[in-house]
């Protein structure tokens, strides 16, 4: 059988997408993919249908990252409102049950914001993608199937209310991996007795990217009018996802002994560190993982 040939343009970068509210992450994926006419495309965490902002695009050898950045931590804002709760746990749900909040001090709302902060557990909400015996549990809750959750321990780093308009309080989030802010939210209510939902969210920063500039699927699609040229220049190189992590330079016998699949010796980073390797002309080759003896094995990503 004759084998299959992908379509499109081979590309290798980042865009850093401006989702927008009301569309699924993979939808959002899908229209950047088939603007910039790419061959293979894959992003780096989904966000809510209502959530906007930042959704990493990786395009061809970029998706070879894209774990890297699954595992980093995330910024937020978030617009959420007291005195009621969704089976959703924002506004895209049914509301479930209403409270007043009216008489919910600034005080209680900052004494309950640090009790979320640091070393949490949290229980994944049901309307998530996160899968029960093979099945989504978005897809159990929509046929209003409930199951037990493990829970699950992250880190917020940040949870702090920064400005408040009676019953909606606007807040900003900086949690590790795993983390939900729908349940962040859920639990904040509850702390405070008188639940509450998320009304917007929208990701601001995903791992070394925080409050970076963003490109809307408006944008590219005036780009797309013009030529290829406009859209490829608004991607970033591979390796500008890993700028955290140090930077070796192999000279050409070591370039050679990597592109051969064999351990690199060098003594200047500590056994499990990852780095980013560079041949002599400053060109990104790949990543590396030091072993217990200095050696370094590398994987090439350019």
């Amino acid at each position: 059988m004759p084998r299959h040939r992908r379509k499109g343009r081979t590309l290798n970068g980042l865009l850093l997408l401006d989702k927008p509210s009301g569309m699924t992450s993979n939808r959002a994926l899908q229209k950047a993919k088939r603007l910039f006419n790419a061959d293979k495309a894959g992003h780096t965490g989904s966000l809510d249908p209502l959530a906007t902002g930042l959704l990493t695009v990786c395009f061809g050898r970029a998706t070879k990252i894209s774990d890297f950045l699954l595992t980093s931590d995330k910024h937020y804002k978030v617009l959420l409102r007291l005195g009621a709760t969704t089976d959703t746990g924002d506004a895209d749900g049914r509301i479930t049950r209403e409270q007043d909040a009216s008489t919910v001090t600034d005080e209680q709302v900052r004494q309950a914001t640090q009790c979320l902060t640091g070393d949490i557990e949290q229980v994944p909400p049901m309307y998530s993608a996160l899968k029960h015996q093979g099945t989504r549990l978005y897809r159990l809750a929509r046929q209003g199937v409930e199951v037990t959750r493990p829970p699950r321990a992250v880190k917020v780093y940040r949870l702090e209310v920064t400005r408040r308009e009676d019953a909606l309080l606007y807040a900003d989030v900086h949690c590790s991996k795993g983390t939900y802010v729908r349940t962040l939210v859920e639990d904040l209510g509850k702390a405070l007795g008188c639940g509450a939902y998320v009304v917007e969210l929208r990701r601001t920063g995903l791992g070394p990217f925080v409050d970076p500039v963003m490109h809307t699927l408006e944008k590219l699609e005036k780009s797309a009018d013009t030529d290829f040229s406009s859209l490829d220049r608004l991607l970033l190189p591979v390796d500008a996802a890993l700028q955290s992590w140090p930077a070796l330079a192999f000279d050409e016998y070591m370039m050679e002994e990597a592109r051969y699949g064999r351990p690199v010796q060098m003594h200047e980073s500590p056994p499990g560190e990852i780095v980013r390797i560079y041949d002599v002309n400053n060109r990104f080759y790949g990543v590396g993982t030091v072993l217990e003896d200095g050696r370094i094995v590398s994987k090439c990503l350019s």
